[in-house]
């Protein structure tokens, strides 16, 4: 029998809990505090990256964090504040920074990366769908000895775990992009990515979702519930609606921590802000690329190139930082001589708030504190590429099956 499912939260995830979610015939009603039409899931790069096996949280990271603290326009920018739930954070990312946490990581990280990669497309012939999805690969391009090296460490992690990758010269790279003007010294080449125009596929889920008969509630901001027991019976808005639940779900991504509060919850999560600029220029880029020493990412998407990049450690606020896009902006011709970032693009830049853990793990499961609470959150920079696999993920554990991966390490309860 179908159950009165609320889903907090309108981005990728939210939207891919509903849809398996409806798909097991339980009716859902999804609110979101926003018009559902901005924020990470629509500005972020695209990418469906088994090859992104590394975490956030590994060795080195908070040293570098560190260095890069007093730099505007750092790819890692920490702001340092006195804030309890920061500094909480701050400790147990710091603590997640080492060997283990990479060991325990890289098999669950490419774990799901690979069922979600696969579910896009699954998505995209099963409900007819036009959306972007482009098999070409990522390459991650260096300019430095140092960052190649670096980077086929990585890639024999990942050809170890199995991903078909292998490292290219410059003059191999300038084959697969004749018409682009490199000046690096070679890339890491990983044939297992994709890539995808987000918000190509998040218009085409939401109306596949109205037409499936889903709820959505846009603008409206979820202050408070009702209890009875261990069970949360009721969705409370801020405009005075109230909404009955057999089973919640929270993927509100970085804007969870004033309902943590509400439901108990000791989750550990900030918000990492990221950037975008959008160009219409002719680039010669015809496959997505990551500038390595930069950390910004390069995606030919349907009908431009999109520029991402930056992890902004500082409170939640949709704040444009300028130092920040000048910074993606300058790197960019660095890498490709003949391309240059106008003045009107870098004016338009959007950013978008992801929700960071201090391991680089997403939590998705149960909480002891609730027996109807499901959590779908967490997911950093990887938001996008997880989004079908967590959606699919959240239904088997609300429906009682068996989840297709173990869903141990990503466990809301975990301690750091």
């Amino acid at each position: 029998m179908g159950k009165d499912c609320v889903v907090i939260g309108g981005g990728i995830i939210g939207l891919s809990c509903a849809y398996y979610l409806q798909k097991s015939g339980h009716k859902v009603t999804i609110i979101d505090q926003s018009a559902m039409n901005g924020g990470a899931s629509y500005v972020n790069a695209g990418y469906l990256t088994p090859s992104h096996i590394m975490p956030l949280a590994a060795p080195g990271a908070m040293k570098q964090g560190l260095k890069w603290m007093f730099s505007s326009k750092s790819p890692l920018y920490i702001k340092p504040r006195l804030n309890s739930e920061f500094l909480k954070w701050s400790v147990a990312f710091n603590k997640s920074c080492s060997k283990a946490n990479v060991a325990k990581a890289i098999p669950a990280i490419k774990a799901i990366n690979l069922l979600s990669r696969d579910l896009y497309s699954d998505i995209r012939e099963t409900e007819n769908f036009g959306f972007q999805l482009e098999k070409k690969g990522l390459l991650m391009l260096c300019q430095t000895d140092h960052m190649l090296d670096e980077e086929a460490h990585i890639l024999g992690l990942a050809t170890q775990e199995g991903l078909p990758a292998k490292m290219l010269s410059a003059e191999e790279v300038q084959q697969k992009m004749p018409n682009a003007q490199l000046n690096i010294k070679g890339a890491a080449y990983y044939e297992c990515d994709q890539h995808t125009t987000p918000g190509e596929f998040m218009a085409e889920l939401q109306t596949l979702l109205l037409n499936k008969g889903v709820t959505f509630l846009k603008n409206e901001k979820v202050i408070d519930f009702e209890f009875n027991g261990k069970k949360i019976t009721q969705v409370k808005t801020e405009s005075g609606k109230t909404i009955s639940a057999d089973e919640v779900i929270l993927a509100t991504g970085a804007w969870a921590g004033s309902l943590n509060k509400k439901l108990n919850l000791n989750i550990l999560m900030q918000a990492g802000k990221g950037y975008r600029i959008n160009s219409t220029s002719e680039t010669g880029i015809t496959l997505p690329s990551i500038l390595c020493e930069a950390k910004v990412a390069i995606t030919p998407m349907n009908g431009f190139t999109r520029y991402a990049g930056t992890m902004e450690i500082a409170g939640i606020n949709h704040n444009i930082n300028k130092a920040r896009v000048e910074a993606i902006a300058e790197a960019v011709p660095r890498y490709f001589n003949n391309i240059s970032i106008t003045k009107q693009e870098k004016a338009e830049a959007q950013c978008g708030l992801r929700p960071v853990t201090p391991d680089g793990l997403p939590y998705i499961g149960k909480t002891s504190k609730w027996e109807n609470l499901t959590l779908a959150t967490g997911h950093a920079m990887m938001g996008w590429s997880l989004g079908p696999a967590t959606g699919l993920l959240v239904s088997e554990i609300i429906n009682g099956k068996k989840p297709w991966l173990d869903l141990n390490v990503y466990n809301p309860d975990r301690k750091f």
